[in-house]
């Protein structure tokens, strides 16, 4: 029988002072799938959870002026049905709307899929594709880090000890821009993710491509965009022909990073296939 101690914080403020209290190894709590997943396999490293899931300062989705903050402790579910979202972030609702299933939804969080750093994380490529800023919050005061430098590589971030990521920031995209999310699985549904592909994307009305990111996930240690194909892309008319050639450096560039190995076989012509779907999509 697993044992250990739990307790719900009232406040945030509340809740780090209980993640810094030396007296215990705690873990946050917010929808708890990834926890339980974690106890399925392994003896739990930690002696108290702090359950953070109905903090309101954590559960909020609002947007001030151009920039949208989404707390951490909100659900897959909160994103699908966020009216304010599905105007401003379509990629976000999108995405969302491929996590596990209803009841993974239900409960998962965007903060525990971040913080868990899986490399199938499916928002993850998101946030990265967004420029999202994720805010951490500690005994010393808070911090913010881009989305991209705060996960380092599967399963490591840059949080530290006693600190809670509280919400993410970022700029709603210019009027016009297309958004284009898709992921590749074992199944159509509840699988987890072999290959994403995040992209955002817009035409100019002289017919150049003037808005381009492009973010693949569960491909590379690090999630990043692919910057040598979005500057291949930028101010060029597009075409298929261009997309294709595009596509291919998409490969090129996660092979260079990756080296070639027994997998590459497989992967290197499903990002191109991906990568070619994503931005035409978004350009075509």
């Amino acid at each position: 029988m697993l044992k250990f101690d739990y307790i719900r914080p009232s406040s945030v403020a509340e809740a780090i002072a209980l993640l810094n209290d030396s007296a215990y190894v705690s873990r946050p709590l917010a929808g708890g799938t990834d926890v339980l997943t974690y106890l399925h396999h392994y003896a739990p490293n930690f002696d108290r959870v702090v359950d953070i899931s109905l903090l309101p300062e954590l559960k909020t989705i609002r947007q001030t002026g151009d920039t949208i903050s989404v707390g951490a402790a909100v659900t897959f579910t909160e994103i699908t049905e966020s009216e304010l979202l599905q105007k401003a972030a379509p990629l976000l609702v999108e995405a969302a709307g491929f996590v596990g299933g209803p009841q993974i939804r239900n409960m998962g969080t965007v903060g525990g899929n971040v913080i868990n750093a899986a490399a199938c994380a499916d928002s993850l490529p998101v946030w990265v594709c967004l420029e999202a800023v994720a805010y951490l919050r500690g005994a010393s005061g808070e911090r913010s880090l881009p989305v991209s430098q705060l996960v380092v590589q599967p399963k490591r971030t840059q949080l530290r000890a006693g600190e809670l990521l509280t919400h993410f920031t970022f700029t709603v995209p210019p009027t016009g821009v297309k958004a284009a999310f898709l992921k590749l699985g074992r199944r159509n549904a509840q699988a987890i993710s072999r290959m994403t592909m995040a992209t955002l994307g817009r035409v100019s009305v002289n017919g150049q491509i003037d808005f381009i990111r492009l973010t693949p996930g569960a491909t590379t240690p690090q999630t990043m965009r692919f910057s040598e194909v979005e500057a291949m892309l930028f101010g060029q008319v597009p075409s298929i022909a261009l997309i294709s050639a595009a596509s291919r450096q998409v490969a090129d560039s996660m092979i260079a990073i990756t080296g070639r190995r027994w997998s590459t076989e497989y992967k290197e012509p499903v990002i191109m296939a991906l990568a070619e779907r994503a931005l035409g999509r978004v350009l075509l």
